[in-house]
């Protein structure tokens, strides 16, 4: 299996962390190549995440990016809430050029389950495979597409390269850029949106669950395959409302980033404690919406 992430040094740990989530849910036969594209990730961060082998043997290439091939992303407006590193993934057919299929996965996610069924996902005929996005079940931004076609999330993305390469996709990536720089309001999720529109194949929510609180999760299942920390609500975050923040902590602890003994009430009770109290204020009157209560029965 490939898998691509995406990070600079800051969000290294972050990336550590997802490796460490697939390593730990793989199958015996599972062979990984992992790729990430590496914004000025130090040394001492690579061999943190060197040190995941410990878990389960993986290949893994460093793919140093040169910045300046996305002058024309850095322009977006909405920068100013994402990092470049999250438009490196718009040039992945040129930058992976011997890869023909990858699996694209956020920093903010946590796989819980085997990857097989999911890369196994045969998607000849499309771009990529992906999740509907939560913005579509509540009051969040949806681009205009055209009729019957999804907008997915795009933090986990199983992406068909080749087929992108043979089809330019690349350059119709920068020129709806170019040509919609002043109102692009969601980044490279927009611009991917817009490119692929009847080339994406949808995939079951379960691959996907992408989760800010209690009550905002786009699937209630106890079992999700892959958790996706949307929004600022990162379960690294003290006090982080994320409802699956605890299962973040179980894979951290695994790792070398994992927090020290004496840090451990911190991170357990005194963050359950802050995060509920952080929902109330947030939500005073949760108890009145109809969604809490349709939360609270799917994990009853």
């Amino acid at each position: 299996m490939n898998i691509c992430l995406s990070c600079d040094d800051k969000y290294s740990q972050y990336a550590g962390v997802v490796i460490a989530s697939v390593l730990l849910n793989s199958k015996q036969n599972d062979i990984f190549n992992f790729y990430i594209l590496d914004g000025n990730i130090s040394q001492e961060n690579k061999d943190k995440i060197l040190s995941l082998k410990s878990i389960k043997d993986f290949d893994i290439s460093f793919v140093k990016i040169d910045d300046t091939l996305f002058e024309t992303y850095k322009n977006i407006g909405t920068h100013s809430y994402l990092s470049l590193p999250a438009f490196y993934r718009l040039k992945l057919p040129s930058i992976l050029k011997d890869i023909d299929k990858v699996l694209y996965l956020d920093c903010d996610i946590i796989v819980n389950s085997s990857l097989q069924e999911l890369y196994n996902t045969d998607i000849k005929k499309f771009y990529a495979a992906a999740v509907v996005d939560i913005a579509t079940k509540s009051s969040g931004y949806v681009p205009k597409l055209d009729k019957g076609n999804l907008y997915f999330n795009a933090g986990v993305l199983l992406l068909n390269l080749e087929k992108m390469r043979t089809d330019n996709v690349e350059e119709k990536f920068e020129k709806y850029t170019i040509d919609n720089i002043a109102t692009i309001r969601v980044g490279d999720q927009e611009i991917l949106n817009q490119v692929c529109q009847g080339k994406i194949k949808p995939l079951d929510s379960c691959w996907n669950v992408q989760s800010s609180n209690f009550v905002n999760r786009s699937d209630y299942t106890n079992n999700p395959k892959i958790v996706h920390y949307i929004g600022r609500q990162k379960p690294w975050i003290f006090g982080s409302m994320n409802y699956w923040k605890n299962l973040y902590f179980s894979v951290l602890q695994k790792t070398a980033w994992a927090y020290p003994e004496n840090e451990k009430f911190k991170w357990t009770v005194q963050n359950e404690i802050v995060s509920i109290f952080n929902y109330v204020k947030y939500r005073p009157l949760f108890f009145l919406r109809p969604r809490f209560y349709i939360a609270l029965y799917y994990i009853i």
